[in-house]
């Protein structure tokens, strides 16, 4: 039985690792645009396949089906609002990210703003991937994989500590050594691959899942016995009481959700390397379309848990991870196990990345060694990366004992998302924002928003008042548009900020990018209305 699941891991990791370096291993990677960028040759089947599975890590498997587990559909908010921010991303800022040039997004604010604004970002990102991103995407593998592979009989390690602190070891060693030799064209490509075993494997588990809910009676009988059981776990509708309440939608979700798919650093860096505005807008709407079945596969099986292990003591984050090896044959088994290593790897690798070009752009060329070499900024991205790899190694385990680490996500994204894309937002649709009201914003943010998430006298006031962190988030957002207006009013630009055009890519957009972003939409509303018991 172990065989057989060591088996099917090993063929498909090898299988997986053997083709992307067969595709690219005459990549050039010496250069910035090489290794952050793909040498700006992305297209739009890479495109997607890299911005799905580096979205689609263990945090969400296992973390947004944990959150399913405990609160059941609504959670799927996560999933389908994101289909409205990719929207936005294809239609509105990828024109004018890929117009300037760039690499990075504190790039883009130093050319609207000044040096300073761009400094704090980078900082900021900087900060947020070390400390927060990486840790919780090593952590939640280590839960994920422990539990599919029965971590703590492979090993003989009697403490689910020391599995956790093993496994997060283990992952961070290989995703290390894979961004330190892959440049981004790399890492599409072995996203792309494990990107279609991820939505095989996944589509598979709530096949299953729902077959047995109905004892061996098909899907449609599976799915109507939750509804038997338990309906209002089936509704699109959150609660007051749930993590997504539906009012939250047009607030906190909603904009963590467009700074996640329109100026977080990690994910848009793949729409960075498009070889044209046409393949990226092309790319992002695909990705867009997948995102729509993202439910199937990361909330029902979590639904589906519920209904099976919810008297069994098995804890939030444990239930995917519980339910794949309860449902699999050992050969399945190691397959999807390859694909979810393949997932950790992508989005440890994707957040590494990204780090680099952030660190050797931002910080090593601009303050450390501003006449340095394209190979000497490389070679020092890949040190610093290095460095903070096994920072975030440390803090996995940490993490340890949190009752929904996908809840906790969300809310710590929210201390950099907000102020980040308020100013990226102001600086794009008002061209006489000076620099002073973007450092005023960003600082702002960042401060209002840490102390009422820390200070207890502070965090008591909004539950006094029963806010939703997720509308404080909203509230926190108005206010610094309002406060970064109100300079604008008082000490605008001399002249309006213009934006200059590259030469590096053909701009030149997709005719079918505005029909195919309203059928987008059009369906989300249509899932919503559905599902609205």
């Amino acid at each position: 039985m172990f065989l057989l699941t060591l088996l099917s891991f090993v063929a498909f990791t090898g299988f997986a690792a053997f083709f992307t370096w067969l595709i690219t291993r005459n990549d050039e990677k010496g250069s910035s645009d090489g290794f952050f960028l793909g040498g700006r040759s992305l297209t739009f089947p890479l495109i997607a396949g890299s911005l799905l599975l580096t979205n689609l890590s263990t945090e969400q498997m296992v973390g947004l089906n944990g959150a399913a587990f405990k609160d059941g559909l609504s959670v799927m908010a996560w999933e389908v609002i994101a289909v409205i921010a990719l929207v936005l991303m294809a239609i509105f800022f990828l024109p004018k990210f890929l117009r300037t040039g760039i690499t990075t997004v504190p790039e883009f604010l130093e050319l609207r703003f000044d040096r300073k604004t761009q400094a704090i970002a980078n900082i900021v990102f900087l900060a947020a991937y070390a400390f927060l991103l990486l840790p919780i995407i090593l952590y939640t593998g280590a839960v994920g994989l422990s539990q599919m592979l029965d971590m703590e009989s492979l090993t003989g390690i009697k403490s689910e500590a020391g599995v956790i602190w093993f496994t997060v070891i283990l992952i961070g060693i290989m995703g290390s050594i894979y961004s330190r030799f892959g440049g981004l064209r790399s890492l599409a490509v072995l996203d792309t691959i494990n990107g279609v075993g991820l939505l095989v494997g996944g589509l598979m588990i709530a096949w299953f899942a729902l077959d047995k809910v109905s004892d061996g009676n098909g899907i449609v009988a599976g799915w109507n016995a939750l509804y038997e059981k338990s309906p209002e776990r089936l509704s699109s509708i959150g609660g007051a009481e749930q993590s997504v309440p539906f009012s939250t939608l047009f607030t906190g979700v909603a904009l963590l959700n467009l700074f996640y798919w329109c100026t977080n650093q990690q994910i848009i860096q793949r729409t960075f390397g498009a070889s044209s505005l046409a393949e990226g807008q092309k790319g992002v709407l695909l990705t867009g379309a997948l995102k729509l079945l993202g439910p199937i596969y990361l909330v029902i099986p979590g639904i589906i848990a519920y209904h099976l292990y919810a008297d069994l003591g098995v804890k939030n984050d444990q239930a995917y991870g519980y339910l794949v090896r309860d449902l699999l044959p050992p050969y399945l088994t190691g397959f999807f196990a390859a694909v979810m290593v393949g997932a950790i790897l992508s989005s440890f690798n994707a957040a590494l990345n990204s780090t680099s070009a952030l660190f050797s752009i931002g910080v090593y060329k601009t303050m450390i060694n501003p006449k340095g070499s394209e190979e000497s900024m490389v070679r020092a991205a890949k040190i610093f990366v290095t460095v903070i790899a096994i920072a975030a190694m440390i803090a996995a385990p940490l993490l340890l004992g949190q009752d929904s680490i996908f809840g906790y996500l969300q809310k710590m994204n929210g201390i950099y998302f907000i102020p980040i894309f308020a100013v990226v937002l102001m600086g794009m649709l008002n061209k006489r924002t000076p620099p002073i009201a973007a450092t005023v914003g960003l600082v702002l943010g960042l401060i209002l928003i840490s102390v009422f998430y820390f200070v207890p006298a502070c965090a008591a006031v909004l539950k006094s008042l029963n806010i939703h962190d997720f509308h404080f988030l909203g509230i926190v957002f108005a206010i610094l548009l309002a406060v970064m207006q109100l300079i604008t009013v008082a000490k605008p630009l001399p002249e309006k900020w213009t934006l200059q055009a590259t030469d590096k890519i053909d701009l030149t957009p997709w005719k079918g990018a505005k029909p195919v972003s309203a059928v987008l939409v059009i369906t989300v509303i249509i899932i919503y209305i559905a599902f609205a018991i």
